[in-house]
């Protein structure tokens, strides 16, 4: 049971991980396109692609920052569920313990 958690927060902090270094490089690409243009010296083309490039970036954070919510929420929904099925397992385990106890007298 205790793996299962663990392997849910492992996986939830991979995803969170890549998340990050997504979003990493849609700033940097988004920089990148901004220092061209401002290079080539189109200084109104520039001005609306810089906005463009930042609007790009602003919106590839968002969907990541949605990404890494919906892959939290996942990690946090498998760890519950394999702790439920720990604890139903646990229960069966100890029900079928008592009932050889009491099939060959030893719960007494």
């Amino acid at each position: 049971m205790d793996k299962m958690s663990y392997n849910a927060g492992v996986a939830k902090g991979q995803t969170q991980e890549k998340a990050s270094t997504m979003m990493d490089k849609a700033g940097n690409v988004a920089q990148s396109t901004k220092e061209s243009i401002q290079n080539a010296g189109q200084v109104d083309n520039s001005q609306k692609m810089s906005y463009h490039a930042g609007e790009a970036k602003g919106q590839t954070q968002e969907k990541a920052s949605t990404m890494m919510d919906k892959a939290g929420n996942v990690g946090q929904y498998a760890k519950e569920s394999m702790q439920n099925a720990g604890q139903a397992i646990q229960k069966t385990a100890a029900g079928a313990a008592d009932a050889v106890k009491n099939a060959t007298g030893m719960n007494k």
